[in-house]
């Protein structure tokens, strides 16, 4: 009996097995998951669209790169979860992150979601980059793989506290926070920034980060003919008490950090933002040369979403590419292997050189400090 040779094309040979040429391909590739956590509901969700506006950002420009990590090609993976700046949501995200195996994970956006979830990603062996906590204890628990790409509370809110006396000549202080780990937090820090320079008379008060009446607070802070108020909080909570404020006949001057240092704060505020009413300080900044780069991310950024950086966008880009390249460097995706390469890791940044000291916290870290004129956000200086 004679057999008749039959040649069977690769393609159909590999649909026999199962496979086709398109998993031949994908097998030569390798998939990085890179977690994002961020409010992306609740009164802070503007935060948050912009933090996962940066990292996509730099995933799309990672993928279109073409980056290779150990001879392999590498296609970058999203996993966008939501925290809703509540630490049990927030905890619960880390889980799911956890859960989903990723390579590595950009956030959380605030310091008191930050900080209980970095506990879960330490017990998991993850490396975590916050691109906006500043609170001092996230960086003080002894996690290795525990980064942050700003500056941090004990620079911001001192900073602060130096310039309402020093510059401002502030005499009579309010300070309010939001008793979250951010506001509390950064007014400690004004504080002992503004004692530091001789301040003795300030007024403590305190709110929450979900509240929108401030009559009974401002009452007692308006019979103290305060020169400044402080607070300590997000932009979602200062313009209502702005607007509060104008309507006590409330003068002072009012500042904050990087919470409150927003392209959204003249909506919010209305016709409670004075012209140069407002001080605050955004916890990074860039001059020089530096600034042109600055200036191509945020037309970038504006033509990719229509619509402007809000704050933390470029520190979260900044923050995929660190990750990215240290496990370019290290060939190797898994955080044991590229965490001992981040943490040595110079990086020339959209927001500035970037390097980290033995806690994990941004080596040489700048601040900005912003007003207000026309409803428009001014920079008026970067500072260290």
């Amino acid at each position: 009996m004679q057999f008749k040779s039959t040649l069977i094309p690769i393609s159909a040979a590999l649909a026999l097995a199962g496979l086709s040429t398109c998993s031949l391909s994908m097998a030569q590739e390798m998939v990085v998951k890179l977690g994002h956590v961020a409010p992306m509901s609740g009164g802070q969700a503007h935060y948050g669209r912009d933090n996962a506006n940066g990292a996509i950002m730099a995933v799309e420009d990672l993928n279109a790169k073409g980056m290779t990590i150990g001879g392999k090609k590498v296609k970058f993976e999203l996993v966008n979860e939501d925290d809703a700046a509540d630490p049990k949501q927030g905890t619960a995200a880390a889980q799911k992150l956890v859960d989903a195996k990723v390579n590595g994970v950009i956030g959380h956006l605030n310091s008191g979601t930050t900080i209980p979830a970095s506990k879960i990603y330490h017990d998991a062996g993850i490396v975590q980059i916050s691109p906006s906590s500043t609170n001092p204890k996230y960086t003080q628990q002894g996690f290795a793989n525990a980064f942050r790409v700003v500056a941090n509370d004990s620079q911001l809110g001192g900073t602060l506290g130096k310039y309402a006396v020093d510059t401002l000549k502030g005499k009579q202080i309010a300070v309010i926070d939001d008793r979250s780990a951010y506001g509390q937090g950064v007014a400690d820090e004004f504080i002992k920034g503004a004692k530091g320079r001789g301040a003795t008379q300030i007024t403590r008060e305190y709110t929450n980060d979900k509240a929108t009446d401030f009559n009974a607070i401002l009452t007692t802070i308006k019979g103290k003919k305060p020169d400044i108020v402080f607070f300590g909080g997000m932009d979602n909570v200062a313009g209502p008490m702005l607007r509060q404020m104008k309507q006590l006949g409330i003068n002072a001057k009012y500042m904050g950090g990087d919470g409150v240092c927003t392209t959204e704060l003249p909506k919010l505020a209305g016709d409670g933002l004075g012209d140069n009413q407002v001080v605050c300080a955004e916890a990074g900044g860039v001059s020089g040369p530096k600034e042109k780069d600055m200036d191509q991310f945020v037309a970038r950024y504006k033509k990719r979403f229509g619509i402007d950086v809000q704050l933390y966008a470029p520190y979260v880009y900044d923050a995929v590419m660190v990750m990215a390249t240290a496990m370019q460097k290290a060939n190797s995706a898994e955080s044991a292997k590229y965490l001992p390469v981040l943490a040595k890791l110079k990086y020339d940044g959209v927001t500035g050189p970037i390097a980290f000291d033995s806690k994990g916290d941004l080596l040489d870290g700048t601040l900005t400090l912003y007003t207000y004129k026309g409803g428009k956000k001014e920079k008026m200086a970067v500072v260290k």
